[in-house]
């Protein structure tokens, strides 16, 4: 047992532990170099003394907030949320991670006018920043080799592609696309088209596309650029895709959406034009947002782990900031087996 009296201090833990008062408070904030036996040692001591680190002061030494900065891109939406709905279950899992790394979250939305670098990281609102969403990717590649040149901590949620400018955390896209197509294809389904843009302008449906392309290969079926319809994630732009399909006398048993909501969208426009779900057209999604469950079928989807990729995308900024070394990473994707497709 401790014989100090009154409050402990670090000065008093380093005394014990027989290091620096430096070392204790690199140990204590979990600093990469301090080695893991040290730092056990001093976190035991810690303990026994019951000290408690001082958040605020130890910011101020640190040049830290403690604070990481969630941007939300401005997506179009049927509500005046301008957030897809699927980021929202994603906003949920990152702040139960910040909370369990005793970090706050600041949440905002991406103003692409703005230099992120000054607003959050130079003015020590935040240590670093986690990015979702982001439109046209090859317009908004230059804001991301921006934040790499300013030497700024952050984490994006997206595609992983070999060459991207900073660190990316993203769903394994085509593995979910072929996923889904093949279950499409084990159903029967001969003629499947496909929802969503096709090009490198967007990644991530650009991957699911060519999961589902891989998949038709596999299965000896031969790929109608006919049925690929670009869209944007929208129910609207889901149903007018649909609806642009249908004129093109193109004949189709199924409907792969490159997201949840164009497939709600093409539903409608399916229902519109006296055709059912899923007889005569099967449909799927992507994503797996909550209404996927309680359409009218239920919509089979393929499902992104948000929890999971939550926790990843904090764990990695928060070694980012600490100088510990990261790499970009795809987490797997699984297929939701619902009514929409005639099975489930």
């Amino acid at each position: 047992m401790s014989s100090i009296k009154g409050k402990a201090t670090s000065l008093d833990i380093a005394y014990q532990a027989g290091v620096s008062q430096a070392t204790v408070s690199r140990a204590l904030r979990g600093s990469p170099l301090v080695n893991d036996k040290t730092r056990r040692r001093i976190e035991a001591i810690a303990r026994e003394l019951n000290y408690k680190v001082d958040k605020h002061a130890s910011s101020l030494r640190t040049q830290q907030s403690g604070t990481l900065a969630l941007l939300l891109f401005e997506d179009p939406t049927s509500d005046d949320s301008l957030i897809n709905p699927f980021f929202l279950s994603m906003l949920g899992s990152i702040a139960r991670a910040c909370a369990a790394e005793d970090y706050d979250l600041l949440v905002s939305f991406q103003q692409l006018s703005n230099d992120w670098q000054a607003d959050y990281e130079d003015s020590h609102k935040a240590d670093g920043i986690i990015l979702l969403g982001y439109g046209d990717y090859l317009e908004y590649k230059a804001k991301l080799d921006h934040l790499v040149a300013q030497g700024t901590h952050f984490v994006r949620w997206g595609a992983v592609q070999s060459g991207q400018p900073g660190i990316s955390i993203g769903c394994d896209n085509a593995q979910g696309g072929r996923a889904i197509t093949e279950h499409l294809i084990g159903l029967g389904r001969k003629r499947i088209a496909f929802l969503g843009h096709a090009s490198d302008r967007y990644p991530e449906f650009y991957a699911r596309y060519q999961g589902y392309a891989d998949a038709l290969a596999a299965a000896g079926l031969k790929i109608d650029p006919g049925l690929q319809v670009d869209a944007i994630t929208t129910e609207h732009a889901g149903y007018q895709a649909t609806r642009d399909l249908l004129t093109r006398r193109k004949r189709f048993d199924a409907l792969f959406a490159a997201s949840d909501l164009i497939a709600i969208g093409a539903m409608q426009a399916l229902y519109d034009a006296g055709l059912g779900v899923p007889d005569p057209i099967a449909v799927v999604g992507f994503d797996d947002i909550p209404i996927a469950g309680f359409t009218q079928p239920a919509l089979t989807t393929v499902q992104q782990d948000t929890k999971l990729a939550g926790a990843i995308l904090v764990d990695t900024l928060i070694k980012l900031v600490q100088g510990i070394p990261v790499e970009s990473r795809t987490i797997p994707a699984k297929p939701i087996i619902r009514r929409s497709c005639g099975a489930g």
